[in-house]
């Protein structure tokens, strides 16, 4: 797949061993684990934060190599279940974040043509992102701007 900003290809990664039960040495309760990511999503932890926390720290110290396996739902579907999911989804979230940090270091640093590029590139992410997530996550007259993406962080 291209990237979305370059004329370069995109670079091939791994992919995760097919599966269809979880390994013989995790056998942790399927609600154990459901309750530890809803406890960690009350920590203030986001999804992908959430399954890394349960590989590395595990389940009463039984490892979680993939809630998915452990549990037949993602982290966001438990989430959801038990009230617990974020107010804005986690990949928007991060692009809102990334782009009042550049906004901020634009305004302060003029001369920096690189970051404005990156800024702008940051924000047509975001609205591509909110034409996909609009009328679900995020209100139907929801349009991109600092301002609003401002107030939507501090809440």
């Amino acid at each position: 797949m291209a990237r979305m900003h370059t004329r370069r290809r995109g670079s091939s990664g791994s992919d995760k061993p097919a599966a269809d039960e979880p390994p013989e040495w995790s056998d942790v309760d399927a609600d154990a684990v459901e309750e530890r990511v809803v406890e960690l999503a009350e920590e203030g932890y986001d999804p992908s934060q959430i399954g890394m926390k349960l590989r590395d720290e595990g389940v009463q110290g039984t490892p979680v190599p993939d809630v998915k396996l452990a549990t037949d739902k993602k982290v966001t579907e438990i989430l959801e279940e038990n009230d617990a999911s974020p107010e804005l989804p986690e990949d928007f979230r991060n692009l809102l974040e990334k782009a009042i940090r550049l906004r901020e270091h634009v305004e302060e640093n003029g001369q920096d043509h690189q970051n404005r590029r990156a800024l702008q590139n940051t924000e047509s992410k975001i609205r591509r992102l909110a034409d996909y997530y609009r009328g679900d996550e995020l209100d139907e007259d929801f349009t991109y701007s600092y301002a609003v993406a401002v107030e939507l962080l501090e809440e």
